[in-house]
């Protein structure tokens, strides 16, 4: 029995998941470019992706840039943004222009990279193979328009998390609006997807069509089409089934507040979470943002639980995770294989958990 034990016990060590940095010092500033990404200055990442080379992408909302981190080299360079905050550079090249806040980043089939500029209101684009850049949907100014025409000539207000449905259409949660827009990469036209643009609860069942949602701020899809919703305001998670197009109520009861480990997820507490990422073991990973932590939701059980983090604000230690304080975590992505990457935002690390 004890023999049984310990090879059960062993067996639990070397599964063991550890976290570490990728990237960062932990002090705010920008620099690094071309050395180690663990010895570089980053200031507030957010979201991120791993590209189709390989290599993870990082949105810095502090410096206004897009890192990329080559993850068999350990360097860092800068792939969009010159560091410099406003609104410029389309048509040229992306390392010449002036972005504003790059909250979320995502890559289409043939390698283009699209992200969201929170404070300019739009979404940009940068070309796989020239390197220009060019703003393909709203504008600089908030607001609410545009649904059925260009989206190029549409307004957004706070547009946050970005991904392409299996059509190819980008989502895009804009969040002031209470809405994910849906752009047709063949046409360019908006559309609103999800919401309404009342801040009211979402019943559990309800039909996409004419159900509001209150700061839609996250959004993932599985490999069958589902999508998953984090509602900032609403502190919930919920499933949109591809086929039925209704809501499915799957984590938070809606209050702020951090409880329900080892519990259903439906009745737990969440505290504005920020980011979502499905990972291929069926369950979802949450960047709770104001708890601090990454709780992770069984999509089998319903079982939530905080596999990142403890409640408290901090930076580590490392690498236990459960020991290891994150500082307003915003970004999180799942790989292929299961690895785990956070921007941890104001502990400015990237950090991996595998």
């Amino acid at each position: 029995m004890f023999r049984l034990f310990l090879i059960a016990l062993f067996a639990f060590a070397s599964h063991a998941k550890e976290i570490h940095t990728l990237a960062g010092n932990g002090k705010p500033g920008y620099s690094g470019d071309g050395g180690p990404a663990v010895q570089a200055v980053i200031n507030n990442p957010y979201g991120l992706v791993v590209g189709p080379d390989g290599a993870l992408y990082v949105c810095e909302i502090g410096n206004h840039v897009i890192r990329r981190i080559d993850l068999k080299k350990g360097t860092i360079s800068t792939v969009a943004g010159n560091g410099k905050k406003g609104y410029s550079g389309d048509g040229g090249p992306a390392t010449a222009a002036s972005l504003n806040e790059p909250y979320e980043i995502r890559f289409d089939k043939a390698g283009n990279m699209y992200f969201v500029e929170m404070k300019n209101n739009l979404i940009r684009r940068v070309d796989a193979k020239t390197k220009t850049i060019s703003t393909i949907a709203g504008r600089p100014e908030p607001g609410f328009s545009g649904d059925g025409g260009p989206a190029k000539n549409a307004q957004f207000s706070q547009p946050h998390s970005i991904a392409f449905d299996p059509k190819g259409r980008l989502l895009v949660c804009d969040i002031a609006n209470h809405r994910v827009r849906r752009i047709d990469m063949k046409t360019g036209l908006i559309e609103t997807y999800i919401g309404t643009g009342k801040r009211e609860k979402t019943p559990d069942g309800a039909p996409v069509k004419g159900t509001p949602v209150n700061g839609p701020r996250a959004i993932d899809l599985d490999k069958k089409g589902n999508l998953y919703l984090v509602l900032r305001e609403g502190n919930m998670v919920y499933r949109i089934d591809p086929k039925t197009e209704t809501f499915h109520h799957i984590a938070g009861t809606g209050e702020k507040g951090f409880t329900g480990n080892g519990a259903d997820a439906r009745q737990a507490k969440l505290n504005g979470p920020k980011g979502i990422a499905w990972v291929p073991d069926n369950s979802v990973y949450i960047a709770d943002t104001e708890s601090h932590t990454i709780r992770r939701i069984d999509l089998k059980t319903g079982i939530i639980t905080t596999p990142v983090g403890n409640g408290e604000r901090g930076d580590g230690p490392e690498p236990d995770p459960a020991q290891c304080k994150g500082n307003r975590p915003h970004g999180i992505y799942a790989d292929s294989k299961g690895v785990i990457y956070i921007g941890d935002s104001e502990a400015h690390r990237v950090r991996i958990l595998k």
